[in-house]
């Protein structure tokens, strides 16, 4: 059969699925949203084409925190910033919301079946296995490391601006902060430097750099017709599908699949070595062999988790970092006060840890720096590199909600009824920049809202951190997300203590874009891949 009978055969059933779930009447139609744009393609390509958060941005203030919105083939779809609605799914509900099976899929083509890709007790196994080598003492111990990593970038930086006529030098921020975020992630997860930062050459970092944006940026409404007939086949035959496709598009996740698995392997067969030599380490991977090779089954990952694990931890743990520091970057340059203000303040840290004879900050340095932490906190909240959880109910439920709705009948909902295969699509932007929460001005950056009481409300609790949505919660919460503040801090002072930041004239030109993760780029320019084109000069040394 013809690949385009398929698609057709395809076609023709999601219609009339579609039709019978239209002529099947739920609360759901009652619900506010926007107008379909097409029965084809429904506000899928407004949600998922247009710059990071503006769409959900817009309907949030249209219709508030739950929008009913269509899919292709006339499907609805719930989007949802709701605090008590995103506790109940995430939270609350454990594995009873779960990933759709298409968006499975491509965290299977991004990183593997690790924790990204699995579900359920799979998921619950995996994780509980992972989590020893994620807690706080570990996260603090890696501060040393973090700090190396950023001074490797100070050293080349340093280079660069003494051999430069006036001792300035506009750096593209994003392509170094990848290099170092993976330096960083090699040697914390791996005990093993890729010497990205030194080496531009290096394979892996070659293959990671920009393979989001390159394989999913700017989706075509194509791929979003595409993704909605997934859910029609089977598993298997939408990996064979993939994994075999020559289209230009998966190229670049082909290449990392290949080149990733060869390191992972050989890494995994290094550390069983080390430890039947009993010259085990402790960073994280030596932590899962040394798990995986005790008695317990139940604490036991396979070979292909292991190297899928690996997988997850270098794609996680560089890519959303990195971009974080990108747009720390952004609003320094926007905002020179702040980037004044934050060095005098690492400047006084500094004159401390050196009055007691330390070289370098500590982790306690860095708690007792509060407009660090503001500042951090302000741009996940802000900045958030995450954009969308996908969740479909596996069973009938009831979704609370924190602020009634009023239905398009006049009827005022507190908590909404779904029947099992009820899709929802939660947006990270949205909640994070939901007035009731952050205060009038939570579209606007301003780090000094934690720093004031009761600026930022309680409210319902949500997330490991800060009550963002960020770093997810419950089950699926991130698992390192003490490492990403951790090494964000680290950087973030390492770089303002050596150097100062000014914008260029495409500061005006940066689009927030999606691509799984939000990143910079340059409008009109997205075939450059990641950009943030900024000014670097030597910062003063006294007188902030």
């Amino acid at each position: 059969m013809e690949p385009s009978t398929i698609v057709v055969l395809l076609a023709i059933s999601a219609i009339v699925y579609a039709f019978y779930k239209v002529t099947k009447r739920t609360v759901l139609d009652r619900i506010p949203g926007p107008a379909s744009k097409s029965f084809m393609l429904g506000n899928m390509g407004e949600l998922m084409q247009n710059q990071v958060g503006l769409t959900e941005f817009s309907w949030q203030e249209t219709y508030g925190n739950v929008v009913r919105f269509k899919a292709p083939f006339g499907m609805d779809r719930l989007l949802v910033s709701d605090p008590k609605a995103l506790q109940h799914i995430l939270m609350t509900s454990g594995y009873r919301w779960r990933k759709y099976r298409e968006r499975k899929e491509l965290s299977r083509l991004t990183s593997g079946k690790g924790l990204l890709w699995a579900d359920g007790n799979t998921h619950k196994r995996q994780r509980k296995v992972m989590l020893p080598g994620f807690g706080t003492p570990e996260a603090k111990n890696f501060l040393p490391l973090f700090f190396s990593c950023a001074s490797t970038i100070s050293r080349r930086w340093s280079d660069i601006l003494l051999t430069s006529e006036d001792q300035s030098y506009v750096f593209n921020i994003p392509e170094w902060a990848s290099r170092a975020t993976l330096d960083a992630i090699g040697q914390a997860a791996f005990d093993y430097n890729f010497g990205a930062a030194d080496d531009h050459e290096s394979e892996l970092g070659k293959v990671y750099q920009n393979m989001l944006l390159k394989t999913f940026g700017s989706p075509s409404d194509g791929t979003l017709i595409a993704l909605e007939l997934f859910r029609l086949l089977p598993s298997f035959i939408i990996e064979f599908i993939n994994d075999y496709n020559p289209m230009s598009k998966l190229k670049p996740v082909h290449k990392v699949t290949k080149v990733a698995n060869a390191v992972a392997k050989e890494l995994v067969s290094t550390k069983y070595n080390a430890l039947l030599e009993d010259k085990s380490k402790h960073d994280i991977m030596s932590l899962l062999v040394k798990a995986n090779a005790g008695e317990n089954p139940k604490a036991r990952l396979t070979d292909a988790e292991l190297i899928s694990q690996m997988r997850v931890l270098l794609l996680a743990g560089h890519e959303t970092t990195a971009n974080s520091l990108s747009w720390l970057l952004y609003e320094l340059v926007r905002n020179l006060d702040l980037q004044t203000k934050l060095r005098a303040e690492i400047r006084a840290s500094e004159k401390v840890a050196a009055s007691r004879g330390d070289s370098e900050l500590n982790i306690h340095d860095l708690e007792r720096m509060p407009l660090l932490g503001a500042t951090v906190k302000e741009l996940l909240r802000y900045h958030p590199v995450a954009i969308h959880m996908f969740r479909m109910a596996h069973e009938d439920d009831v979704i609370p909600l924190s602020t009634p709705i009023t239905t398009m009948t006049g009827e005022i909902l507190t908590e909404i009824p779904v029947s099992k295969g009820t899709r929802t699509v939660i947006s990270i932007p949205a909640y994070n920049r939901n007035k009731e929460l952050f205060g009038e001005d939570a579209q606007i950056f301003n780090p000094y809202r934690w720093l004031e009481p009761n600026h930022v409300k309680k409210g319902v609790s949500l997330g490991p951190f800060a009550n963002l949505a960020t770093f997810s919660g419950g089950t699926r919460s991130c698992i390192g997300w003490r490492f990403a503040i951790i090494e964000v801090q680290a950087f973030i002072v390492e770089l303002l203590s050596n150097f100062e930041f000014s914008a260029t004239p495409q500061i005006d030109k940066v689009r927030r874009e999606a691509a799984i993760v939000m990143v910079p780029t340059i409008e009109g320019e997205i075939e450059k891949g990641s950009q943030l084109p900024l000014r670097v000069t030597f910062a003063p040394k006294g007188g902030d």
